[in-house]
């Protein structure tokens, strides 16, 4: 406390530890209490600085489920079933968030015939056939991975489990940075745009995690082919959003993450074949 101003005084990386609390209130269901000295932590989050935790965000998220994953082998529940608990816990900590993007964008550029139409979609709540597929096929790839990884690899699936989180959330923001609001008055547009030093920053704490993931097992040719495959999945989503739309929403965003994410899962499955 400063005792002219009677201000919280402040602190190095305080600013960074507030946006963290940030991300991982926007993108989960974990339960973060205001910090002290923090602004309202119900307000619409500032894009332009908060991404640049993203990465240690979704790091943070991944750890129930990659407990989840060890666990259930540990107990002999078998490499499908401790695959399936570990995404469960991860779908129930994110509430689902991106999975919700995913099945939007299926059934908007899947079923509408105008850029106008697949906005409308888009919006609509209900699911679709487009969307009801998206989501099967994207749980059975992400639980076949994390189960072909775990027969082949043992715990250190956990640790790739934990690295395609953080950095499935990196590569989502390619349709951030690369597009405009596909909605002028959408909550894409109201957060704004990641700034150039925030990605800097991001960037650096991803590189870190990847060496982390290194460093706690997981091959540097396969962790180097899953930053590739996640980065590529995330800009061909991003090219057909333009086409589609002509920018990004947040389903979009979601949706960068779910396929990047599998991307990566695939690319780590391919890497620790014999």
């Amino acid at each position: 406390m400063d005792r002219q101003t009677g201000e919280e005084a402040d602190w190095p990386g305080r600013g960074a530890l507030y946006d963290l609390a940030g991300c991982l209130r926007f993108y989960s269901r974990l339960p973060v209490p205001q910090l002290p000295g923090e602004p309202d932590p119900h307000r619409v989050p500032d894009f332009t600085a908060l991404p640049r935790m993203l990465p240690l965000a979704g790091l943070i998220l991944a750890l129930p489920a990659a407990l989840a994953l060890a666990m259930g082998w540990w107990i002999g529940l078998g490499p499908f079933l401790a695959a399936t608990l570990a995404v469960a816990v991860m779908v129930l900590a994110t509430g689902a968030l991106h999975e919700d993007g995913l099945a939007d964008v299926a059934d908007g550029f899947g079923g509408g015939a105008t850029l106008e139409r697949r906005l409308e979609i888009m919006r609509d709540s209900r699911i679709g056939a487009y969307g009801g597929a998206a989501l099967v096929l994207a749980l059975a790839l992400r639980i076949g991975a994390l189960a072909t990884l775990l027969d082949r690899t043992g715990y250190t699936a956990a640790t790739a489990l934990i690295l395609v989180a953080a950095l499935s959330r990196l590569a989502a923001l390619a349709p951030m940075v690369l597009l405009p609001p596909a909605r002028p008055g959408g909550l894409s547009a109201a957060v704004g745009r990641p700034d150039r030093a925030s990605l800097w920053v991001a960037l650096a704490i991803g590189l870190g995690v990847a060496l982390g993931g290194v460093i706690f097992g997981l091959p540097l040719p396969g962790v180097a082919l899953m930053i590739l495959c996640a980065g590529l999945a995330a800009l061909a989503l991003t090219r057909l959003a333009r086409h589609k739309i002509g920018g990004q929403t947040g389903d979009v965003i979601g949706a960068c993450q779910q396929l990047a994410e599998i991307a990566g899962l695939l690319a780590l499955v391919a890497a620790s074949a014999d």
